[in-house]
């Protein structure tokens, strides 16, 4: 009988292995077209197990979103709030801006392929419609604190609202654009940096 570490361990390993195909299969080949079935083939897996290990295809996509993405304060994130507090800490508010278009790009470089498999299935067809409003609502959480951080120093653009700045945050640091500019028109990550640094200094700063 094999013991309860090294149970554990494997386990661990099976789940990570399925993780990894629904994430290589939902990105190359969408929501709909990728199913359990083929999920577990491609993690040398029991179709059983992955219903074991994550109950359904919806479930599965909601905990590859929670692993994937940032604004949890969770040590899975792929970035910390120690990075968060740290930008934040920075004195010029342009600079700021600077570490919250890296921080972004990094966000948006490693789950926008996911996030807009999700996006295309809570719209479509229905599945995953909380965990996309739930991460929606993160990453505004998210960009609260640096505008936030702007209208506690007053440099925040005369006349502009905090929901508003919000709007603004959310338009252009959003998967959605990142996959039509990164993805699709083949833009560098450094690219879409400076562009997404010069827009929020442009939107949010101004002249300041």
């Amino acid at each position: 009988m094999l013991p309860k570490d090294v149970k554990r361990t494997r386990a661990q390993l099976t789940r990570q292995r399925i993780l990894d195909a629904a994430m290589q299969l939902f990105s190359d080949h969408g929501y709909v077209a990728t199913t359990i079935e083929s999920i577990a083939r491609h993690a040398g897996v029991a179709v059983q197990t992955v219903y074991f290990s994550f109950g359904n295809k919806q479930r599965l996509l909601g905990h590859l979103v929670d692993l994937h993405l940032p604004c949890t304060e969770g040590p899975e994130g792929l970035t910390s709030f120690t990075r968060v507090a740290e930008a934040l800490a920075v004195r010029d508010p342009r600079q700021q801006m600077r570490h919250l278009a890296q921080l972004m790009s990094t966000v948006n470089a490693q789950a926008a392929p996911l996030l807009e498999v999700l996006r295309n299935a809570a719209v479509t067809y229905g599945d995953g419609m909380e965990e996309w409003q739930v991460n929606r609502s993160r990453r505004r959480t998210l960009h609260g604190h640096f505008v936030d951080s702007l209208a506690e120093r007053r440099v925040l653009r005369e006349g502009l609202g905090h929901e508003r700045a919000l709007d603004i945050c959310g338009a252009l640091l959003g998967p959605e654009l990142y996959h039509l500019l990164a993805t699709e028109r083949n833009w560098t990550r450094e690219q879409w940096e400076d562009w997404a640094y010069d827009s929020l200094c442009c939107h949010l700063i101004g002249d300041a």
